[in-house]
């Protein structure tokens, strides 16, 4: 009778365990590994992450009820205090190096200029237990980490992320982000910081993010507009050449201001770009809604609600490896052609993690729905 793996085992197929191991290495992980391996934590938390379990004691029974299909996974056999104690001790790197790996195929192969680069910045909080998580303490009996993230619209998929504690300012950690020249960056008003905006400029990158109501800009000139439509004005000037305590401004470039109307009222939005037309820049910004769709999905697809750990450390590897499970659901979504959404495919991979059967079986179901115009499963809407 032919052999056939789990699902699981599939979707694990795109990290090949020497690269795994090597990695493991490189970070010197492998003196920490005695009596649970790098790769059985590793399988274990994606399993986690896929199953949807919320606990440690649920994943460990999950796992052991399924003992004999754990061999062809790799994985040993998974103890609760062993994992708790790999997940509060092990290095986070590591599996942050693991998204690395993954990042290029989950991305695909389009090949973009420069020019049509666009990413969107954007940071999500996650809550957690105050009484255990002292290190993310912000407010009174409140803790919580914020996922920061950089996010490419085009490929539907993260590229770079950070996780500091919720007391952390966007604006500082943004600051870290390393810029591609000539790309285009849209955000919105947690990245007010001129000097992070002229930064961006020298580099030649462009930006679309929204302007104060406060904000003054002295106008140069009044471009047309549409006579028909949601731009209300489209202005070119300068913003004020003194900061707050006669500081001096550092982004001393013209800006373009344009102004739109939405269902919820009117945007101003600013942009070092002035060649664009206003209707291509009040795109840009309505683009900057897939990241929060991209959150959305996370959090209702993967854990990042409920923790299986209350140290920084485990938190942190959690995180990471929920990030990690999308890029595998979007290689399997890439590999198999699958004419379905990410919804649809997340959803048949949890209910099938450890039958035998391959992921192309997943797709045979001739009762699907046409896919929806993006592949998280929600409609795109203004922001």
């Amino acid at each position: 009778m032919h052999h056939q793996n789990t699902i699981i085992h599939g979707l694990l197929k795109a990290i090949p365990r020497w690269r795994f191991e090597r990695l493991v290495k490189e970070h010197r992980g492998d003196y920490r590994e005695r009596t649970l391996s790098f790769w059985s934590q590793f399988t274990a938390l994606t399993y986690a992450q896929l199953s949807g379990a919320q606990s440690l004691r649920e994943l460990v029974t999950g796992l052991s009820s399924h003992r004999q299909l754990l061999y062809h996974v790799g994985m040993d056999t998974v103890r609760r205090s062993t994992l708790s104690d790999a997940n509060r001790d092990r290095p986070v790197s590591i599996f942050a190096a693991v998204f690395a790996l993954l990042l290029p195929e989950a991305m695909g192969r389009v090949r973009q200029e420069i020019a049509d680069v666009v990413r969107l910045i954007d940071a999500t909080s996650v809550r957690l237990n105050d009484t255990l998580s002292g290190w993310a303490h912000y407010k009174v009996k409140q803790a919580g980490a914020k996922l920061h993230l950089v996010f490419d619209p085009h490929a539907i998929c993260p590229i770079y992320f950070s996780i500091t504690p919720m007391r952390v300012n966007d604006i500082v950690e943004a600051k870290k982000i390393p810029l591609e020249a000539g790309a285009t960056y849209v955000f919105d008003l947690a990245y007010y910081d001129f000097g992070w905006w002229a930064e961006m400029d020298k580099l030649g990158c462009r930006f679309v993010t929204r302007l104060k109501d406060n904000t003054p800009i002295e106008i140069v000139r009044e471009l047309p507009i549409p006579k028909s439509g949601a731009i209300l004005s489209d202005r070119i000037g300068f913003l004020s050449a003194r900061l707050n305590r006669s500081r001096r401004n550092p982004f001393q470039d013209p800006v373009r201001e344009v102004r739109v109307r939405t269902d919820k009222g009117e945007l101003r939005l600013i942009s070092n770009d002035l060649d664009a037309t206003p209707e291509q820049i009040a795109h840009l910004y309505k683009t900057r809604w897939q990241i929060e769709l991209f959150f959305k999905w996370v959090k209702q697809n993967l854990r990042i609600k409920k923790f299986l750990g209350t140290s920084e450390n485990a938190a942190r590897i959690q995180i990471i490896v929920a990030l990690i499970a999308f890029l595998l659901i979007r290689i399997a979504h890439h590999r198999t052609s699958a004419q379905i959404s990410l919804q649809d495919l997340a959803r048949r991979l949890r209910a099938n993690l450890l039958h035998r059967k391959s992921i192309p079986d997943l797709l045979t179901d001739t009762a699907y729905r046409p896919p929806p115009t993006n592949q998280f499963a929600f409609n795109l809407g203004a922001p």
